[in-house]
């Protein structure tokens, strides 16, 4: 969404028209909720946490400076109440090793995508991405669902951007070779009925 649909709105606002802002939640809702899920692995938390984002982004939206786009900044609010939440439920974030040593052939895991059906890549994705540790799958969907750069993620994150694409290319890794472990048994059964 651009940046000035969103100012327009921003500014309504903060001019007293709070029925504008159904607009910023209708737009970013699906995002924000994303974000808590892929943390918090768990709807119901999820719903809570967005709800509080909603709340908080509202109360401080007259500190939007605008530096950032809108929804960078709504992210920015939904991990940290997300990390919040976890802290006063006395969790933490489950982080993958930064160093870890995974086998990854991308090839095969192309290739038993590349036989499945479109709908079938798409479920077998999304699973993949909810078993991945959170960082991981925050990482993932902030860059690739919801095309933010590596410097936005970082923003968000408070990481180096260089960290960030450290983290994105070993999140990847884990994700292929998520998908070929669950892929592969797959397509050998569906040969075998062949």
């Amino acid at each position: 969404m651009s940046q000035n649909a969103d100012q327009h709105y921003i500014e309504a606002v903060i001019n007293g028209d709070t029925r504008a802002f159904s607009v910023l939640v209708d737009r970013y809702k699906y995002m924000v909720f994303t974000l808590a899920v892929k943390i918090l692995k768990s709807q119901e938390e999820a719903e809570e946490v967005s709800q509080d984002v909603f709340v908080k982004a509202y109360t401080a939206l007259s500190t939007f400076k605008g530096d950032a786009k809108f929804s960078t900044w709504l992210y920015k609010i939904a991990y940290y109440q997300s990390l919040d939440y976890l802290k006063k439920q006395k969790r933490t974030l489950n982080t993958s090793s930064i160093d870890s040593d995974t086998e990854f052939h991308l090839a095969s895991a192309e290739n038993a995508l590349d036989s499945l059906e479109a709908d079938e890549r798409k479920l077998a994705i999304k699973s993949a991405i909810d078993t991945l540790a959170p960082d991981d799958a925050v990482v993932i969907t902030l860059h690739y669902f919801e095309e933010l750069s590596l410097k936005e993620i970082a923003d968000i994150m408070k990481l180096e951007a260089n960290t960030v694409k450290v983290r994105l290319f070993r999140s990847r890794k884990r994700l292929a070779l998520l998908l070929k472990n669950k892929l592969e048994p797959e397509i050998l059964a569906t040969y075998g009925r062949k």
